[in-house]
């Protein structure tokens, strides 16, 4: 059983430490594993912080990637993929707002039930603001509307999957967004639990509701078109 842990990081100074030793801690009955770490072109002092990580876990397998400009979270998870020795992927983000505790349940899930090649967390009582949250609805609501992708909640970045599947799929700048119904429009199976979900504490959020709404609806149509030409 083993799996590698795809983090993209973006001015995430504050939280990557803490989110190492949780994750370590969470997954201290697992031995075959390693961490990739996407620095995804950060401004703050994230790169550092990363550089200390490594010398301060010497026996756990980190690697530290570094894009030399802010490149988005799907390219950075993508190329953590590519480098990932393993076969088993989990991603989790990099700002504390999932807890690693959930990981082994995940993994559990995804190695006792053969079938499934996609696990994925659905964010129970979510922390984040009340616009933020009905935008997220909306979204959700109208994608599985349109993608039949039967998740509630495909922004919750904590999920485990097949890295060969995933590198089958044409790559877009949002794929990450879209994992569930790509991997069920190409007939693989894959199921949801509910995960926690905690308040940011520091740093700031990315996330644009306007922008995100529009690239959103885009994506959708290009997914229903990659679908549709599997038919």
């Amino acid at each position: 059983m083993n799996f590698s842990i795809i983090i993209p990081v973006y001015n995430e100074n504050e939280n990557i430490l803490k989110l190492i030793e949780e994750i370590t801690i969470s997954i201290n009955d697992y031995k075959d594993y390693e961490i990739i770490i996407i620095d995804d072109g950060s401004t703050d002092d994230s790169n550092i912080i990363i550089n200390k990580i490594l010398k301060n876990y010497p026996t756990i397998d980190i690697v530290n990637v570094r894009n030399k400009k802010n490149m988005g979270q799907s390219y950075s998870i993508k190329k953590g993929i590519e480098k990932a020795k393993y076969d088993c992927i989990v991603t989790i983000d990099g700002d504390l707002q999932n807890d690693p505790k959930d990981i082994p349940l995940l993994l559990k899930i995804y190695f006792n039930e053969k079938t499934l090649k996609l696990v994925g967390g659905i964010r129970k009582n979510r922390k984040d603001s009340n616009i933020k949250k009905i935008a997220s609805i909306i979204a959700n609501k109208f994608r599985m509307f349109i993608l039949n992708d039967d998740c509630i909640d495909t922004g919750c970045s904590l999920k485990v999957f097949d890295k060969n599947i995933f590198l089958k799929f044409p790559y877009f700048n949002g794929i990450h967004r879209f994992l569930p119904a790509l991997f069920k429009g190409y007939k693989f199976k894959t199921k949801f639990v509910n995960v926690s979900h905690r308040q940011r504490v520091y740093g700031k959020s990315n996330y644009k509701n306007l922008p995100r709404l529009v690239r959103g609806i885009i994506d959708i149509y290009r997914v229903l078109k990659i679908i549709n030409k599997l038919k």
